[in-house]
Order: C-alpha cells, then structure tokens, then sequence
C-alpha cells in the first residue's frame, strides 16, 4: 500500500525542521538507538537497513558503528527527508527514496534492519514486515522501537495537553497512524509473528529524553519538529498562542535540570529473526 499523498506533503514541510534541529533529535532519542543496535546485534562490517529513517537517523550512527568495512541504507517515503540524510551521508551511508512495504534491494541483503518510530506510520504493517524479512538474511533480525502509552511519556503531553484547553482534537481512530498506534504491549509483537517471524520478542525501555538549552529552547524544537504541534499552533490566533507558550514554558519546567530538560520516557523496542529456512 503506498503512502498517502496527503501524509506524504506534511512530512515534507517537517523535513527543514529535523534538519535544522538535527543534533537536538540525536541527543534526545541515542538511547533509543543504543537499544536498536544492542537488540538487533549490530556490529562492524555488516549491512543494515534503516527503515523510515527521516532527516538520517539512526542510520548516520550506526555508519559509525559498522564502520568502513559495514553498510548501512536509510529509505523514507519522503524525498525531502532524504535530501536531508543524503547532505550528511559518510561513504558507508546510502539513502533512497522507498516506502517500508515496497523496497528496491534484492532477497537477503542485510544482516540487521531497525525502525525508529517508523512502524506506528507503516500504511499495511504486515506487508511493511514481510517485506522486511524479504530483504533480511536468513537468521538476520529486524528490531522496531515503538512509543508506549502517551501517559508515561511527558515529552508529548506536556505541550499537547496545554494546548487542548484551547483546541480540543478528536481522538484517534483505533489503527490511526498515530505516535502510540503500537502502544499496547504485544501488539506490534502479534503482527510479527503473522508475518513469519521467528523468536519474536518485546521489552520496555525506560529512559530518560535530554533537551539542552533553556524551557524557551525546548518549546521551539518541539513545536516545530512535531508536524501536529505546529499545524495546531498555526490555527490560533497570536493572543491565544502567546497564552499557549506561557503555559506550556510553565508547564516543562518540572521537567527542567540543570544541563536542560529530562523528561522520563517509555518505549517498546520489539524484535524479530528472518527464519534460516525462508528464502
């Protein structure tokens, strides 16, 4: 199933922002990327594919990790993405413009592929799964990090919750593509094994999302990284918008430290091996 036109344009209009706040997203989600890598078994001189890997990451960290004898690609759906990965590409680092459930790399390519908060947004799931364990090697795994429920994960509903006295949104439908569409322990686990994957697996990474810089700082990188946050801001008038960041600045300032912000976090990291006997 192919990407919605729609969804397609409004990532679009993210990309400049996860370029411009580039180091921001790798410093608040590296421990997430640890646990891919540590999950997945990733290690100098292998391939792997990143899959919905936006502005680069974490494909530009694992470049390091395989270093010059490894490979890694990172494919989005979206070309301005790409754009912003390839302006940061070391030589083991490719990017290409491809959907999850569609991809141009023939059967048995890498010994590892990683989706960081790409999986809540795969249009057919387990088409985007089968498709993964196409381009595996046979015994090679696959490990996606989901977002836990949205009420252990402050860094969403600290602004998103201020803002909803001012513009209330409907709730999403069931199997929206939403941040916490795999919210739900063994959900995303469940469609794995439908898929063909063996030695299916799922654990709660507990962490800690670091933000440098000042409460100021912090309410501009995440207005303007989250698509819905700044579409939603853009609606209201200046008055209420100046209410809406005097609360919000108010709001994350239990979440302050003094090196910047620390927002605790929870995450699903679900893996997944291609079976030895699956072509």
């Amino acid at each position: 199933m192919p990407p919605d036109p729609a969804q397609i344009h409004k990532w679009s209009a993210t990309a400049p922002y996860w370029e411009k706040h580039r180091d921001a997203i790798r410093r608040m989600f590296a421990p997430v990327t640890q646990a891919l890598i540590e999950d997945a078994g990733i290690g100098p001189g292998q391939a792997v594919l990143d899959i919905a890997t936006g502005a680069g990451e974490p494909a530009l960290t694992i470049a390091r990790v395989v270093g010059p004898g490894g490979k890694i690609c990172g494919v989005d759906p979206v070309p301005d993405m790409i754009a912003a990965a390839r302006r940061q590409a070391p030589p083991n680092a490719e990017f290409e413009v491809a959907g999850a459930d569609h991809m141009p790399f023939p059967d048995g390519t890498f010994d590892a592929v990683v989706s960081r908060f790409g999986a809540m947004f795969f249009p057919s799931p387990k088409d985007a799964l089968r498709e993964i364990l196409r381009v595996l090697k046979p015994g090679g795994r696959m490990t996606l990090a989901v977002w836990h429920t949205v009420e252990t994960n402050p860094f969403f509903y600290v602004m998103s919750r201020v803002l909803e006295r001012y513009l209330q949104s409907p709730p999403p439908a069931p199997d929206a593509l939403d941040a916490f569409r795999f919210a739900v322990p063994g959900k995303l686990r469940d469609i794995l094994v439908e898929a063909g994957a063996a030695a299916p697996t799922e654990r709660l990474l507990h962490f800690a999302i670091e933000s440098s810089g000042s409460v100021e700082e912090h309410f501009k990188v995440r207005s303007e990284i989250s698509e819905s946050l700044r579409d939603k801001l853009a609606k209201l008038p200046p008055e209420q918008l100046a209410e809406i960041k005097r609360e919000s600045i108010e709001a994350l300032r239990e979440y302050a430290t003094s090196n910047g912000l620390s927002f605790p976090a929870e995450v699903l990291i679900v893996s997944g091996r291609k079976p030895t006997g699956m072509p």
